[in-house]
């Protein structure tokens, strides 16, 4: 089972207008993220234009299909978190429910989750009950 780090490339931490970088804080995340997830097990990244968190830019979603999904938000374009989120991910990815106890968290997500989203239902409930 695939977990799939999606990141959005559209992010911009605050005071990112006035550093004059040529690139966005979240395709400088993309980049790290996509590095370190190369050769990562069970996981694969993909960008996407905006997650619509930008209060709490940069952000990821680590998804799997029938797992907890999860929003993670607020972290610096640097090596340190992308080795996180990538850390966080496979993790993910070797759990039956996405699930992963926060004593095996890496540091550099600890603070970081937004959100935290159930599996999607595998039926429509609607067309289970007639």
């Amino acid at each position: 089972m695939t977990t799939w780090i999606t990141i959005c490339d559209t992010c911009k931490r605050d005071g990112w207008d006035l550093t004059g970088a040529q690139t966005t804080d979240g395709e400088s995340l993309a980049s790290l993220i996509e590095a370190e997830a190369k050769d990562a097990p069970g996981v694969r990244t993909r960008r996407v234009a905006c997650l619509m968190g930008c209060k709490t830019g940069c952000n990821v979603a680590v998804q799997a299909h029938g797992k907890l999904c999860y929003t993670l938000g607020n972290f610096s374009p640097d090596t340190d978190s992308a080795t996180g989120i990538v850390g966080y991910a496979t993790l993910h990815a070797a759990s039956a429910s996405g699930q992963v106890p926060y004593r095996d968290w890496p540091q550099a997500i600890k603070g970081h989750f937004v959100t935290r989203h159930p599996p999607l239902p595998d039926a429509d409930p609607e067309t289970d009950a007639a």
